[in-house]
């Protein structure tokens, strides 16, 4: 196969790929996320654009490994009954509707940065349902929050969301200068969002009142839970001294099954092994057609569009994110813009700003992110989250956190 059937036969690959990626499931061909992305990979495999070794080197196993630390580390909250404790927490000490809005706006934000917000979502969702129907109270605003503030909050940390993995494996930016330049705006967007949903639901909000009514809560293994937060203090401690993130996570893990003296298959089953697979194989398919070249000339011709000062440069990428993001998803959009990073006057903030538009993104529709779709699917039982039920208030959010957020960045940086 000479170089120009490879481009060819990668492009087609890489298409459909993301077609079944960016949609939904269709019914000549029903395969989710991490099916479709496996399809890909073996398909650049099978025909000859990669061979089987040149695809194992496409893996970045420092953003699997890092996941995967950090997916433990959340399993053992999990089973430790954090979630349901600190859920109860916050229904205790909220006294109105308006104020439950916040303190959950806040504690999926500030969860999502220390964690993966892809997991606190998964867990945190079946709480919420449980504690807003506790409380009597409507579940659409509550359940918008959490999925917009668990997307705003992860932008705080290289380990807050996968995109921010890749970028951080790519990138090599230190956890410290990350954390330094990218809370602040987390900060923003989540005042932001918090704002726009409290007076968007204002008048349900405020015809509604928190019923405090008994309810049984696991009680929190506390000999389990300080251990954990032992071991993650430490690994937060590692991170800011720069040591490896993926090999500090995963450590911290291992050291926490070592200690904890818990049935490890209990707790390896709540890792979310689908998503290492969509991620494993997505390395390759993006790597697959990277190889022919076709990725570096699409910038050669885009670039007049991006500028030349670092500024026009920042913000036209922050919009073209944000267009690339909802369009082939953040994380494959990262992984193909990644490769046009150094090319920009500034790579270590644009690194940045690829991260925040990204990111951010993710709140325009309610397949704008992964977190968006296990928040809305995990509640369905429970309440039917219609696609402009959601971009009514995501629109918004999504604009005027982005533009804000790249504000603060560029006068921050």
């Amino acid at each position: 196969m000479n170089h120009w059937q490879k481009e060819i036969v990668a492009t087609v690959i890489f298409g459909v790929t993301y077609v079944l990626i960016s949609g939904r499931q269709l019914k000549i061909l029903p395969l989710n996320r991490p099916a479709a992305a496996l399809l890909g990979a073996v398909l650049m495999v099978s025909t000859g654009v990669m061979t089987p070794e040149r695809a194992y080197r496409a893996v970045n196993y420092d953003t699997l490994v890092l996941l995967l630390g950090m997916m433990l580390i959340s399993a053992y909250l999990y089973l430790a009954h954090f979630f349901e404790w600190a859920a109860d927490i916050v229904l205790k000490f909220s006294q109105t509707p308006q104020r439950l809005l916040l303190y959950l706006t806040l504690a999926s934000g500030i969860l999502s940065a220390l964690l993966v917000n892809d997991t606190i979502c998964l867990m945190l969702t079946p709480l919420v349902v449980a504690v807003i129907r506790r409380g009597k109270l409507p579940l659409l605003p509550f359940l918008i929050a959490l999925a917009t503030s668990a997307n705003i909050g992860s932008v705080a940390t290289l380990v807050g969301n996968p995109q921010n993995m890749i970028v951080g494996q790519f990138s090599q930016i230190s956890f410290s200068d990350f954390a330094r330049s990218l809370t602040p705006a987390a900060l923003v967007g989540l005042a932001i969002s918090f704002a726009i949903v409290s007076f968007g639901f204002r008048n349900v909000l405020r015809g509604a009142v928190v019923s405090h009514e008994s309810h049984v809560v696991p009680k929190l293994d506390r000999g389990l839970f300080a251990l954990v937060c032992i071991v993650f203090a430490v690994i937060f401690v590692c991170f800011l001294a720069g040591l490896n993130l993926a090999w500090t996570a995963l450590a911290g893990a291992a050291l926490i099954m070592v200690l904890a003296r818990r049935d490890t298959h209990q707790v390896l089953k709540l890792v979310d092994w689908h998503l290492l697979v969509f991620f494993a194989a997505l390395f390759v398919v993006v790597e697959g057609l990277s190889d022919t070249g076709l990725p570096d000339a699409i910038y050669r011709h885009l670039q007049p569009m991006f500028g030349a000062h670092t500024a026009v440069q920042a913000w036209n990428l922050t919009w073209f994110s944000v267009a690339g993001s909802n369009i082939f998803s953040n994380v494959p959009f990262v992984l193909v813009a990644g490769k046009w990073i150094p090319h920009f006057a500034d790579p270590a903030l644009m690194w940045k700003v690829l991260a925040l538009a990204t990111t951010f993104a993710g709140n325009l529709t309610i397949i704008g992110s992964v977190a968006n779709m296990i928040v809305v699917e995990s509640a369905r039982e429970h309440l039917e989250v219609g696609f402009w039920d959601y971009a009514r208030y995501g629109i918004p959010i999504t604009i005027l956190t982005t533009v804000a957020g790249t504000f603060v960045l560029l006068v921050w940086h």
